[in-house]
């Protein structure tokens, strides 16, 4: 199940209020994040593939198990995964 449209739509930057787009993620990115958020997913692995990117901040919010993590605190810079 991926992140639905219609929220993909509405969802903006938490820190510019700019648009966002969806991107793959390299996977040393990936590999991070997966460590990063298994203690919250005890019963499975957490699935990072992909992430928001905002040009305008230049953030990235990872999108972990098909959820959108859109914490300031929790974005990458866009150098991180090559932006």
């Amino acid at each position: 199940m991926a992140v639905d449209a219609e929220l993909l739509e509405i969802l903006v930057c938490p820190k510019s209020k700019g648009a966002l787009e969806l991107i793959e993620l390299p996977r040393e990115a990936r590999e991070t994040l997966v460590e990063k958020y298994r203690e919250h997913f005890r019963d499975e692995e957490p699935i990072v593939k992909e992430g928001l990117y905002c040009e305008e901040s230049q953030l990235v919010y990872p999108i972990v198990s098909d959820i959108p993590i859109m914490l300031i605190d929790e974005a990458l810079p866009a150098s991180s995964v090559g932006r």
